[in-house]
């Protein structure tokens, strides 16, 4: 079991090394799927809501990345779940995401910017795709610092494209964000009895959807 457990976390943690990696060596990538697309900048405040509502919506790879999280929070904590502290373990991990999530897009639109945010974006699906493929539950600390590092480069990219009433659009963001994460928890628990092959494909689908949009960054960095 040893040999298994830490087999997984060398699993887990490449992914965010190569991100790391990525990250520092360029910053060309374009994993954000969907940007181009845009959701102009209104100015009234039930506009901006609606626009930060939307906007996570707007990008494959951002709405993988929150379904997953909420996923993997569902299925590596099941046999918790019916008790009061398995539901508060299940729920850090999403709650922790928004919050990390809301100061990213605040530091962007603050006018801070940090190398390699597709890079991390594209890292951080293939990291939680395989983490729901393995149902790998990771040491609390562990588990936190990689939602926290890779919900801040998705903060910054919303935030780099967010505009009009920024609370309102952060707000609508931040409630679109936890929408994403309840599905995917409310799937997680769903499947967590019924079926051990369904999160398993739908792991490898998000984990090859990140290693899809990080192969560029690293090929463009030699």
């Amino acid at each position: 079991m040893p040999n298994i457990t830490y087999r997984r976390t060398i699993l887990v943690c490449a992914p965010w090394a190569a991100g790391l990696a990525a990250a520092s060596l360029t910053t060309v990538a374009h994993a954000h799927v969907g940007a181009e697309a845009g959701l102009g900048h209104t100015h009234d405040t039930f506009s901006s809501l609606l626009a930060g509502a939307a906007h996570p919506l707007t990008g494959l790879d951002h709405v993988a990345a929150m379904v997953s999280v909420g996923l993997w929070s569902a299925l590596s904590f099941s046999k918790q779940a019916s008790s009061p502290m398995g539901a508060a373990r299940i729920l850090s991990a999403p709650l922790v995401f928004a919050a990390t999530l809301l100061m990213g897009a605040l530091m962007a639109l603050n006018g801070v910017t940090l190398p390699g945010v597709e890079p991390m974006i594209a890292a951080s699906l293939l990291a939680m795709g395989l983490l729901v493929a393995t149902r790998s539950a990771l040491p609390t600390g562990m588990g936190a610092a990689l939602v926290v590092g890779f919900a801040l480069f998705h903060g910054l990219a919303h935030g780099q494209e967010l505009g009009g009433h920024a609370a309102a659009a952060l707000t609508g963001m931040v409630l679109s964000t936890l929408a994403l994460h309840a599905v995917g928890i409310a799937a997680g628990l769903a499947l967590r009895q019924r079926s051990r092959w369904l999160p398993r494909i739908a792991g490898i689908g998000v984990a090859t959807l990140g290693l899809g949009l990080l192969t560029p960054a690293i090929a463009g960095a030699f």
